[in-house]
Order: structure tokens, then sequence, then C-alpha cells
């Protein structure tokens, strides 16, 4: 059978919650505005393929709309 186990179940080094809050925030920021910049460059994909617009078009698309939804996500 297994032994009983007296005491706490971690027995590591003290946590520094301040710097896991940094990363977990650092890592939501990324994730938010990395789907950001995914979502408008596939809809700066769409405009220049099934559109007549031309390439210059949909890199002015893609930066309008990456900066206008980095601004309203804030």
């Amino acid at each position: 059978m297994a032994e009983q186990m007296k005491g706490p179940a971690e027995t590591g080094a003290a946590m520094d919650y301040s710097e896991h809050e940094k990363t977990y925030n650092m890592f939501l920021a990324g994730a938010k505005y990395g789907t950001i910049h995914i979502v408008t460059l596939l809809i700066a994909m769409a405009v220049y393929f099934f559109t007549g617009a031309g390439a210059i078009t949909s890199v002015l698309t893609f930066i309008v709309l990456s900066i206008g939804a980095v601004l309203a996500a804030r």
C-alpha cells in the first residue's frame, strides 16, 4: 500500500506570484494582439484574392484594420 504523507504536499521553494502574474498578463496580451493581427491578415488576404483591389490596397487594408483593432482592444 501507499505510504501516508504527513505535512504539506508542496515542499519546494516559495513562489514569486508577482512574476507569475506578469508572465500571465504578457501571455494574454500576446494572444490577444496575435489573434487581432492574424484575423486582419486573413481579411486583407480575402480582399486581395476575392476582389480586384490589388496588393497595395490589401496591404493598406491590413495596416488600417490592425491599427484600428489594436486601438479598440486597449
